[in-house]
C-alpha cells in the first residue's frame, strides 16, 4: 500500500517566491500572440496612401500627431512583455532602413494570427518557426531575384531616386507636396559624401510660412538658430563673403581660467597679479584667433561678453554655444577642423564659406553658411503653420531621406503597393505545393499573411477587398509580376510601370525582422513576473 502510495503523495516543492505570477503552456502562448494582435490593430489603418493618422497626448499634455508607426509604437507606453518584441522590430526597421515601420509590424501580427489555430490545434511551435524560417529564406531569395537594379551612371538615375522618394511620401502628411519635397530629399541626399551619413542633412523647424514654394528651402551649406549672445553682440558685422572661420572647443569666457586651488597672499599686489593673469590670459587666446586672420569664430562652449566686445572691435562675428551637431556640419561644409586649443593655429586649421549672413526666418535669426567649396553637408528649413505638423513633415522627411540613401547605397528597386507581396505569396504557395507535411500548412500560412499589405491598402482605402484581392491573384497567376493596387482608380494596375518604387532592402528587412519576431513570440511557452522586492527598512 504504501509502495502504491509514493509517489502520488511526493512533497510540494515551493520553487518561487509567494505571489510570483506564472502563467505557462498554450494559454501562455495564446495571450502572447493575442497581444500583439493588438499592438498590429493599434497601427493598422495608418498603412498606405489613405492611411489615417493617431492623435498622441502624453502625461505632459503635449500632442503628437502621426501615421508613422515607429513613432506610435514608441510613444505607446506598451507594458506587456511580448508585445514589446513588435516594439523592437519597428524601432529596428526605422533605424535601418528608415520606411516600412508599420508594414513589419502589420506582417508580424499577422504570421501570429495565420497560426493561432494550429497552437490551439497542439501543434508543436517548433515546428511552425521551422517552416516560418524556410519560408522567410525563400521569400527573401525571391525578392533579390525580383529586384531591379540601378545604375548610378544612368542618366534617369536621379529620376529613379525621385520616384523612389514619392513613393514613400504616398502615405504622409506631404503627399500632396510631393513633387516639391522630394527634389529637395534627392539633392540632399546626393549633396553627402559616400558614407551617405543622415546625420549631415540638418532640419530646422520654423512654425509660420507655407509648407513648400518659398518658405521652405534646401539651404546647401549649414544654417543654425542664431545662439544666445552677450552685450557687444549687436556691433558684429553680420554679412562676409568669403571669411575665414574658425571652429572651437574652447570656452572664451573669465571665469574659465578660475580654478578650487587655494591661494594664500600676503600683500595686495600678488592678489592683484593673480587677476591680471586671469585676463592676460583670456587676452592672449583672443589675440592669437585674431592673428590666425579668423572673421568667424565659432564655439561649442560659451563666448563671454569680454570676447565678444573684444571681437566687435576688431570687425569679427562670434557664435558660441553652438549645437554639437551643426558645428560638425560647419566643419564638414567650409573645411578646417575643430580646435580644442587656440595654440598653433594654422591656415589650414581655417575653413573658408562663398557667403555668410545672419538673416531673419519667421521668428527667428538664423547664421547661413553657403557656396562652400566642397559643401558635404546641408540643411533643410521647414515652416508651416502648427509645431505638430512640422513635426510629422520632419518624420515623413526622414523616411523618404532614408529610403533614398538605401537605394544609392544598394542600388535595386522593386515595386511597392502590394505587388512584391503578392508575387511572394504566390511563390511560396507553389513551393508549398512541393513539400509534404505540416510544413506545407505552415509555409501556405506565410504565403497568406504577405497578403495583409496590399489587403489593409485596399480596407484603408474604402475599396472591396475581397475583389480586389481575386483580381491581384489572377494578374499575378497569369505572370504580371508587378501587379499592385492602384489607390487612384480603385483597380489593379502594373505599378512598376506607374513608378511605385521602395528599395529592396526596406522588403528583405521587413519580411526577415517580422519573421525572427513571430518566432521569439512562438518560442515562448511561459512567463514569470516577479512583484518588487522590498526594500530593507533602516533601522
Amino acid at each position: 500500500m504504501a509502495g502504491q502510495m509514493g509517489p502520488m503523495m511526493q512533497p510540494q516543492v515551493i520553487l518561487l517566491k509567494e505571489e510570483t505570477d506564472t502563467s505557462q503552456g498554450k494559454p501562455q502562448l495564446l495571450s502572447n500572440i493575442t497581444a500583439t494582435l493588438a499592438v498590429a490593430d493599434t497601427v493598422r489603418t495608418t498603412l498606405g496612401p489613405r492611411g489615417m493618422d493617431k492623435l498622441i497626448v502624453d502625461d505632459k499634455g503635449k500632442a503628437t500627431i502621426s501615421n508613422d508607426g515607429a513613432t506610435i509604437l514608441k510613444m505607446l507606453d506598451i507594458v506587456h512583455p511580448a508585445a514589446k518584441a513588435l516594439v523592437d522590430i519597428a524601432r529596428a526597421q526605422d533605424a535601418e532602413v528608415g520606411d516600412g515601420t508599420t508594414s513589419v509590424v502589420l506582417f508580424a501580427g499577422e504570421l501570429l494570427k495565420e497560426v493561432k489555430g494550429y497552437v490551439e490545434d497542439n501543434v508543436s511551435p517548433q515546428v511552425i518557426i521551422k517552416g516560418y524560417r524556410k519560408a522567410c529564406q525563400v521569400a527573401v531569395e525571391k525578392v533579390k531575384e525580383l529586384s531591379v537594379v540601378i545604375n548610378k551612371d544612368d542618366s534617369e538615375f536621379r529620376d529613379i531616386l525621385e520616384k523612389v522618394a514619392g513613393t514613400s511620401m504616398n502615405s504622409k502628411i506631404i503627399h500632396l507636396q510631393q513633387d516639391f519635397f522630394k527634389k529637395m530629399v534627392v539633392d540632399a541626399v546626393l549633396s553627402l559624401d559616400e558614407d551617405l551619413n543622415e546625420r549631415m542633412i540638418g532640419v530646422k523647424k520654423v512654425p509660420g510660412g507655407a509648407l513648400q514654394m518659398k518658405d521652405s528651402k534646401l539651404i546647401s551649406g549649414v544654417a543654425f538658430k542664431k545662439t544666445f549672445s552677450y552685450a557687444g553682440f549687436e556691433q558684429q558685422p553680420k554679412t562676409f563673403e568669403n571669411p575665414k572661420i574658425i571652429c572651437l572647443n574652447v570656452e572664451l569666457e573669465l571665469k574659465a581660467e578660475r580654478d578650487n586651488a587655494e591661494v594664500r597672499v600676503e600683500q595686495i599686489s600678488e592678489y592683484q597679479a593673480i587677476v591680471d593673469a586671469e585676463w592676460e590670459i583670456i587676452y592672449e587666446k583672443l589675440e592669437k584667433i585674431v592673428n590666425a586672420g579668423a572673421q568667424v569664430v565659432l564655439s561649442k562652449l560659451p563666448i563671454g561678453d569680454l570676447a565678444t566686445q573684444y571681437f566687435a572691435d576688431r570687425n569679427i562675428f562670434c557664435a558660441g554655444r553652438v549645437p554639437s551637431e551643426d558645428l560638425d556640419r560647419v566643419v564638414k561644409a567650409v573645411g578646417g577642423s575643430i580646435q580644442s586649443s587656440v595654440n598653433d593655429l594654422k591656415p589650414h586649421h581655417l575653413g573658408t564659406c562663398g557667403f555668410f549672413e545672419e538673416k531673419q526666418i519667421g521668428g527667428d535669426r538664423y547664421n547661413l553658411f553657403t557656396g562652400c567649396p566642397n559643401a558635404k553637408t546641408c540643411t533643410m528649413i521647414l515652416r508651416g503653420g502648427s509645431e505638430q505638423f512640422i513635426a510629422e513633415v520632419e518624420r515623413s522627411l526622414h523616411d523618404a531621406i532614408m529610403v533614398v540613401r538605401r537605394a544609392v547605397k544598394h542600388k535595386s528597386i522593386v515595386a511597392g503597393g502590394g505587388a512584391v507581396e503578392m508575387e511572394l505569396s504566390k511563390h511560396l504557395r507553389n513551393v508549398a505545393n512541393e513539400i509534404h507535411g505540416k510544413q506545407q500548412l505552415i509555409i501556405n500560412a506565410f504565403a497568406k499573411a504577405l497578403e495583409i499589405i496590399p489587403r489593409q491598402l485596399i480596407d484603408n482605402a474604402g475599396f472591396d477587398a475581397t475583389d480586389l484581392l481575386n483580381k491581384l491573384r489572377k494578374a499575378h497567376a497569369l505572370g504580371d509580376k508587378w501587379a499592385g493596387v492602384d489607390i487612384k482608380n480603385e483597380d489593379v494596375s502594373n505599378n512598376y510601370d506607374n513608378f511605385i518604387w521602395e528599395p529592396t532592402l526596406v522588403k528583405i528587412n521587413m519580411l526577415t525582422s517580422a519573421t525572427e519576431a513571430a518566432c521569439l513570440i512562438l518560442s515562448v511557452d511561459e512567463t514569470f513576473r516577479n512583484p518588487q522586492s522590498e526594500k530593507p527598512q533602516m533601522k
